[in-house]
């Protein structure tokens, strides 16, 4: 952990989504983009199974991809409180740019210093995250709406299609915050330091 972090509370909150559906986490400042890619994927409940990228201000950030067509600042290279640096500063974050699940991510709060051991965890949060390859916010509130009516001739099909257990209002930050601390064991992105992830910027990647 460098000298200069602090902890940022944020809350990330899935755009469309009714009821809905958010997490408040807590991550040190010095994370990486990527890091906080990471984070986001289990405290959210996806599958990293698709492309994603974050956009703040214009600016777009994520794996580069040149066939893309968007030119993207390598997201290892720059740090969570160089885009987010005061109270209520947002970004976006992109996952499956097929079904297009955009993410509101707020800055509610910039906590005290983080210590060298700082993780992330998931401090609340409601309901369970989509099923992958659902066909976006509206797909998953059909798919809602078929499984609670009894009736439907889809509803035994879509709940094999969505295995056994599946409940839309199930949240257990407890689970989350132990897929978090398996992350931190497995070792996140060398975190930059502000001048490495400034120079990396300048240099466009």
């Amino acid at each position: 952990m460098t000298d200069d972090a602090v902890m940022y509370q944020l809350k990330v909150t899935l755009r469309g989504a009714r009821p809905p559906i958010w997490r408040r986490l807590i991550v040190p400042s010095s994370y990486s983009l990527k890091d906080l890619h990471d984070v986001l994927q289990l405290a959210m409940g996806w599958m990293e199974s698709h492309l994603h990228q974050f956009v703040a201000r214009g600016t777009y950030y994520g794996k580069p991809d040149t066939e893309f067509g968007i030119g993207r600042i390598n997201e290892k290279h720059v740090r969570l409180d160089e885009v987010l640096r005061t109270d209520k500063d947002a970004m976006t974050y992109e996952y499956d740019f097929g079904d297009g699940w955009e993410h509101k991510i707020v800055l509610e709060k910039v906590l005290g210093n983080a210590g060298e051991e700082a993780v992330a965890s998931c401090i609340a949060g409601a309901r369970a995250c989509p099923p992958e390859d659902c066909g976006g916010v509206w797909g998953y509130a059909n798919l809602l709406k078929i499984i609670a009516d009894s009736s439907h001739p889809e509803r035994e099909e879509m709940l094999e299609w969505l295995g056994e257990g599946f409940d839309p209002e199930r949240f257990d930050s407890s689970e989350i915050n132990g897929l978090l601390a398996r992350l931190k064991r497995r070792g996140l992105t060398k975190r930059p330091t502000r001048t490495r992830a400034r120079a990396a910027r300048a240099g466009g990647r």
